[in-house]
């Protein structure tokens, strides 16, 4: 048997799928079963596959949400809120919270913008915000990196950083040199100021920061949410948002 899951394990998409379709058969009663008697079940029933694929990607991401919560647990909610590794704001002692590891040329963050910043307009002084660089420089280039010591730059003028912060994240292409000065303008910021600090070396050294934190508790894409201390990985929209801090 052991042959015929690792094929269909590389074929559909990963071991876990070839659990489901014993479960499935089990269901039905066809246990014992070979090889041959699982690839016949599979072939027969070609409709159960995304269903399969489903079950799968539900219990790969159970297993990454167990791994996720443990490993807050041992770091500590409070790492989240360390101004060393990110820009935080809203009422210290809020019963909620949102945190956000994301990179500025990230498509996905950028499609969460809007329900982040409607969120954030409406409960900035009722929520404990947490917003934190995660760029990857594999997928978005050095561009993402750049921006984000912008990003880490202008938390030393907090009182523009959130209008900067959601510009950037509001650009739809790459993020230039050209692009971070021209926004720290309109967002009131002093323009030199941000130059000078961005290539003060704490800045790469609280970048680190930031980048060893999202290892240590499994965070491996943006954007990824924390919500109320519950993981959430991917996009959102304004409904979910609405709907995940409320429970």
């Amino acid at each position: 048997m052991r042959v015929f899951i690792i094929t269909v394990a590389g074929a559909i998409g990963g071991a876990v799928l070839a659990v489901a379709i014993v479960l499935a058969m089990a269901a039905n009663g066809r246990l014992p079963i070979n090889d041959r008697q699982m690839q016949t079940y599979l072939m027969l029933h070609p409709e159960l596959a995304p269903a399969m694929m489903g079950r799968a990607q539900a219990l790969d991401d159970q297993k990454q949400a167990a791994a996720q919560s443990a490993a807050m647990q041992k770091v500590g909610q409070k790492s989240f809120f360390d101004p060393a590794v990110a820009f935080v704001t809203g009422p210290a002692d809020a019963k909620t919270s949102l945190v956000e590891f994301y990179d500025y040329d990230c498509p996905y963050c950028r499609a969460s913008l809007p329900a982040v910043r409607k969120f954030y307009d409406a409960h900035k002084n009722d929520t404990r915000f947490s917003f934190i660089e995660f760029p990857i420089k594999q997928l978005h280039g050095e561009s993402a990196v750049q921006a984000a010591r912008a990003s880490l730059a202008a938390r030393r003028q907090p009182g523009h950083y959130m209008d900067f912060h959601f510009a950037l994240l509001g650009q739809e292409g790459s993020i230039s040199d050209q692009v971070i000065y021209a926004e720290a303008a309109k967002a009131g910021m002093d323009v030199n100021k941000l130059k000078a600090d961005m290539a003060d070396p704490a800045i790469e050294v609280s970048l680190k920061s930031s980048i060893a934190l999202a290892h240590k508790v499994g965070v491996d894409g943006t954007p990824t949410f924390v919500l109320n201390g519950k993981f959430h990985p991917g996009a959102l929209d304004e409904e979910t948002l609405a709907s995940e801090m409320k429970s």
